[in-house]
């Protein structure tokens, strides 16, 4: 885990899951992957949707021309946990397709604004991802 990303995942764990900085006020999840190649536990701050099936996350990796890395373990290792304020969730993902994806997504880019700019730098479609909770 990068430093960044352990400073963040400190102060939400410290603070009942708020962190300050350019996430104060977002909400803000933790996941938890397995890596698809190492096979090793990951944990990633980012920030969700509310949706009727669970919680949508967003795989734009600030416009890179690639997707992330916790994408790929999602898409290896669907069951995954989720860290939401002190609670934590065992969730199963999938990828949003077609008219649901697009739904998320315009509602994120139009809540926060970010996400366009993201979507401008890049040429790829940024995979929105659903999490739901676990049978």
């Amino acid at each position: 885990m990068s430093d960044w990303n352990e400073k963040i995942v400190e102060e939400f764990r410290a603070n009942g899951g708020q962190v300050g900085g350019q996430f104060a006020g977002a909400p803000l999840l933790l996941l938890h992957t397995v890596g698809a190649k190492t096979g090793r536990p990951r944990v990633n701050p980012m920030m969700y949707q509310k949706v009727d099936s669970g919680y949508a996350v967003f795989a734009s990796k600030a416009g890179a021309p690639t997707n992330p890395d916790w994408y790929f373990n999602l898409l290896a290792h669907p069951q995954v946990q989720a860290e939401i304020g002190v609670d934590k969730l065992a969730l199963v993902a999938r990828v949003a397709e077609g008219d649901e994806r697009e739904r998320i997504w315009s509602a994120q880019k139009t809540t926060y604004p970010g996400f366009a700019d993201y979507e401008q730098k890049t040429t790829r479609q940024i995979p929105v991802v659903v999490l739901e909770e676990a049978p």
